[in-house]
This record gives C-alpha cells, structure tokens and sequence, in this order.
C-alpha cells in the first residue's frame, strides 16, 4: 500500500469516526442545548456550531479521553458567549424610544433575569444531571470537576431555582 492509499484510508477512517460521533451525540447534544438556551432554533444552532467546532480539531479530540466532554464543554462556552451578546442587545433594546419595544423589553430581561439568577455552574449542573440523565460522577468528567462539586452545585441550583420561581408568583 503507497504512502498516498494509506493516508486516504487513514482520513477515510477519520471521517466514518466523526460520522458515528456525530450521529450518536447530535440528538441528545440538540435537548441540551435546548435546556440552556430555551428555543429549539438557538439550540440546533448551537449544537452545529459545537459538532462543526470538533471537526475541526477531530484528529486531537478523538484521542482525548472524552471526546463527548470536549463536545458538551465546546457548547457550554459558546452557549456563555452567545449570553453574553444577548446581554448586549438587551441593553440596546432598552435604550430604544418606543414605549411598546420597552414593554416587550422588559419582558425578555425578566426571562433573562430569571435564567440568569442561577450561577452558571449550578446551572450547568442542575442541566446535566436533572435534564440529560448524568451521573454526578459523569458530569463531573465533562464539567473537570469532582462529583462531590457537582452535587452541592445541584443543591444550590435547586435552592436558588426554587427561590426564583418563588418570588416570581
């Protein structure tokens, strides 16, 4: 076999790899993206934008230990930045004139808000285990934190979740 074959076999290889990922993490990596960001546009969205992030780096992320950590924690940061922009544009829509743009405004940022009570950590978690079904010790794994962590983060998220939920009604 030539030194050509056998690199083409070696990317052919590669690329049936990825296909696989892909077709057993695409469905679940979608539900949780729909967790975090609430719409299932955003969060197909999302999703591509973390499995197309792998691609690209699929020869050194398919030799990590968790390949499936690297994918979820590729969408978490990207799920922080697009907060992060969205907070952004919050703030212009608020300095908008329009009283009827300032009513509707005001009530994205109470969504907002209330997401946004939870620390990102305890939400990550409360998400983890609570929506995809982890255990504290695999959610410690993608999030590269102990189980133990893990756990009192789930039981802040749960209080501080409650808390929210209670001031609202």
């Amino acid at each position: 076999m030539t030194n050509l074959a056998r690199t083409e076999a070696e990317a052919e290889s590669r690329h049936e790899d990825f296909e696989r990922f892909f077709a057993a993490e695409r469905g679940r990596l979608v539900r949780a993206c729909l967790l975090l960001t609430g719409n299932m546009a955003d969060a197909e969205d999302l999703a591509q934008e973390a499995l197309s992030r792998v691609l690209e780096r699929w020869i050194e992320v398919v030799r990590m230990a968790s390949p499936v950590g690297y994918l979820y924690r590729t969408a978490l940061n990207l799920n922080r930045k697009r907060l992060r922009r969205l907070a952004v544009a919050a703030r212009r829509i608020v300095d908008r004139e329009d009283r009827d743009e300032m009513v509707a405004a005001d009530e994205r940022l109470d969504v907002l808000r209330a997401v946004a009570s939870i620390p990102r950590p305890q939400r990550e978690a409360l998400v983890l285990i609570e929506w995809l079904g982890y255990s504290a010790e695999e959610a410690g794994s993608l999030l590269g934190i102990e189980a133990v962590s893990v756990r009192a983060r789930l039981h802040r998220a749960r209080t501080s979740l409650r808390r929210v939920l209670e001031n609202k009604t």
